[in-house]
């Protein structure tokens, strides 16, 4: 009789329900909103169809071969420009000096031309003296060139008047003020020359 009192006062403890487990990570009215921008620029930004953009191609590599023989070239030919340059240096290194020398072979011919009595001892020793220049010179191989009758040559003769000639051509040297020399091929001191204006009597 007391058990069953016993089982009767020990009231009958209601079994606590079950929760479902809570999910990891609720999604809230801002997560989707910030989920479908997400998407939309990714969709603005890579259109269907489209690769991404390749790489620039890369630049071809210059022809080392081709500059290499370029190089060597201008090299070979600055080496013939110098040496030329340096010999025509030593070729033409006595121009200066023997420039300086023709004023006084001007004056000896200019003295000669003027002498009255060439069979004077004194008139033969200025001839000497003058043949002994020329010479000198022309060991040099500087030579005297004459330019009475030529056409005017800008090159080797200047030009200080324009006169009348009744015997030369128009345009022609009519006259010789300084005889001009050339130095081994070139110019070493242009002539002066006087230019015929032509025959007064033809042009009236």
């Amino acid at each position: 009789m007391e058990a069953a009192a016993t089982e009767e006062q020990a009231p009958e403890t209601p079994e606590t329900p079950e929760t479902p487990d809570a999910p990891e990570s609720a999604e809230t009215p801002e997560n989707a909103k910030a989920t479908e921008a997400a998407e939309t620029q990714e969709s603005s930004e890579a259109p269907a169809g489209e690769s991404a953009p390749s790489e620039p191609p890369k630049p071809a590599e210059p022809d080392w071969k081709d500059r290499y023989a370029r190089l060597m070239a201008d090299f070979d030919n600055f080496k013939k420009r110098t040496a030329r340059d340096r010999e025509d240096t030593y070729r033409y290194a006595e121009a200066d000096i023997l420039k300086d020398i023709l004023p006084t072979v001007d004056n000896l011919a200019l003295a000669l031309s003027k002498a009255e009595d060439h069979d004077s001892a004194f008139v033969k020793g200025v001839q000497l003296v003058y043949d002994g220049l020329v010479k000198a010179l022309k060991d040099h191989e500087a030579e005297p060139f004459d330019s009475v009758g030529e056409e005017l040559d800008t090159e080797r003769m200047e030009a200080i008047a324009q006169l009348p000639s009744a015997d030369v051509a128009e345009g022609r040297v009519s006259n010789e003020v300084k005889r001009g020399w050339t130095l081994k091929g070139k110019v070493l001191r242009a002539a002066q020359v006087v230019v015929s204006a032509g025959n007064p009597a033809e042009a009236k």
